[in-house]
């Protein structure tokens, strides 16, 4: 993956759409009645309403009018009082607006044939404003950019394409490939398994160059039915998170049309390979070249102090790169997930990774979170923690050789309540991200967990039912 930029500092698409863009659409699509309007909540999970075309205008004209409490919301969809968003603030509506280059049609659906995404205004957008985790990313890009810094980055996203339907004990299972049969081996990079699920691909990429997303190249990857599509770089951090947000919904939107379900949970099966989002990141000056630019593997000092800001602040944001119960699952030992604070050379068994390639291209891969995270708030993350360390020129402990599981080196956070616990005691976290936010994300977080504490289900039965 190349890491030099394409444009300066400057050049972030993050404001709002023009009008032309609606007016261009509707003339061009005549035959579009409705058009699925969506922002992302905390949770990374869509959420909006259906506009009839004749509202489109306006929307683009004035912004669309969305309760605060949709910042609010569990993942299952139910308000969290103790966010502060719901009852405090009346559930006060804040004007959305639609996002540029996110109005795209969707010719596979009977209805609902296009969609928007939308994000609540900084001035406009009501209570939730400060929780938009759009708006996260936006100020913490805008941050570094008063720094001198524009942050270039790229997301992998890793999915299993599994069958809509159970097996006979009501369990997931993966996708029947071309042939009919059921892969049943890591196959990673296996060209077959790849053709057997060439019908999905094609579409997929088919969908992707319509919708502007620089999809590239897709691997078959180290579970039966377990795939990756690499997204190229972007010159700007928020573009590239539209961009990988609205990817992953077009996985799961094709997946269905074809009759399969796109699941990105981080650990979805005990016996595989987990899920991970793995974000690729450098930094561009003021004159738009690569600011870790270095012939050195192990990258410039600049670098360096960035790879030590992440260390240093990966504890207390673990939560927003491990946002479930289920997020906590994949960090297994030789499983390619890391297992502690570790940063290394071409080494895929640490959390940071600086991969080989030409001093131009030099960037670190981030290898904490599960696709299960909010690509949004965990590359909000990302980039305070590199501002800290550059702000504070902190030094990393030395780059791991080798086996990076071995080493002795910090532990990750074991466990969803810890990292809770972590992450809304932070200082850091406030003054990086916002109080606002820090205080919201926790309530919701904490709200899931009593949830998730107090259901009984089969794991429950199968280990104490006959023997407790």
């Amino acid at each position: 993956m190349t890491h030099s930029p394409t444009a300066l500092p400057g050049d972030d698409p993050i404001n709002h759409a023009p009008i032309e863009e609606a007016e261009r659409f509707l003339a061009a699509h005549p035959d579009i009645a409705l058009i699925e309007l969506f922002a992302f909540d905390a949770n990374g999970v869509a959420r909006g309403k259906w506009l009839h075309r004749e509202e489109l205008l306006a929307c683009f004209r004035h912004g669309r009018a969305l309760p605060s409490s949709i910042m609010s919301l569990s993942v299952h969809g139910e308000d969290i009082p103790e966010s502060g968003l719901v009852w405090d603030v009346g559930d006060a509506d804040g004007l959305a607006f639609p996002l540029a280059g996110s109005l795209q049609p969707l010719p596979w659906r009977r209805q609902a044939q296009a969609w928007v995404q939308v994000s609540l205004d900084e001035v406009e957008g009501g209570p939730a404003r400060q929780v938009d985790p759009r708006n996260v990313l936006v100020r913490a890009q805008q941050a570094l950019q008063a720094d001198g810094y524009t942050p270039v980055m790229a997301a992998e996203l890793e999915f299993y394409l599994l069958d809509a339907e159970p097996d006979g004990h009501g369990r997931p299972q993966p996708l029947r490939l071309a042939d009919g049969k059921r892969p049943d081996s890591p196959a990673v990079y296996d060209l077959d398994e790849l053709a057997g699920a060439g019908a999905f691909l094609s579409a997929l990429y088919e969908a992707c160059a319509a919708h502007g997303l620089p999809a590239r190249s897709a691997i078959s990857e180290y579970a039966p039915g377990q795939f990756e599509i690499t997204l190229e770089h972007r010159p700007c951090a928020v573009q590239a998170m539209d961009e990988a947000v609205r990817y992953k919904r077009l996985v799961k939107d094709i997946a269905r049309h074809h009759g399969l379900r796109a699941c990105f949970m981080a650990k979805p099966f005990s016996r595989h390979a987990g899920c991970g989002l793995h974000l690729h990141i450098s930094l561009a000056d003021r004159a738009g070249d690569n600011a870790f630019a270095d012939p050195h593997p192990a990258g410039n000092a600049l670098m360096q102090q960035a790879v030590a800001g992440l260390l240093a602040n990966a504890q207390e944001s673990l939560l927003l790169f491990c946002p479930h119960g289920n997020s906590f699952r994949r960090y297994q030992a030789e499983s390619y997930a890391p297992l502690k604070l570790t940063w290394g050379v071409n080494n895929r068994t640490v959390a940071l990774r600086v991969p080989a390639g030409p001093a131009a291209s030099r960037h670190i891969e981030h290898r904490l979170c599960g696709a299960d995270a909010n690509p949004y708030l965990a590359s909000a993350a990302v980039l305070a923690g590199i501002q800290h360390g550059i702000r504070h020129r902190l030094t990393p402990p030395d780059a791991v050789e080798g086996n990076g599981y071995l080493v002795d080196a910090p532990v990750l956070i074991p466990d969803w309540l810890t990292a809770i616990d972590r992450f809304e005691a932070s200082a850091w976290v406030r003054d990086s991200l916002g109080e606002t936010f820090r205080h919201a994300f926790a309530a919701i977080k904490r709200a899931e967990h009593r949830a998730w504490q107090a259901e009984v289900g089969s794991q429950d039965w199968d280990w104490y039912l006959e023997r407790a």
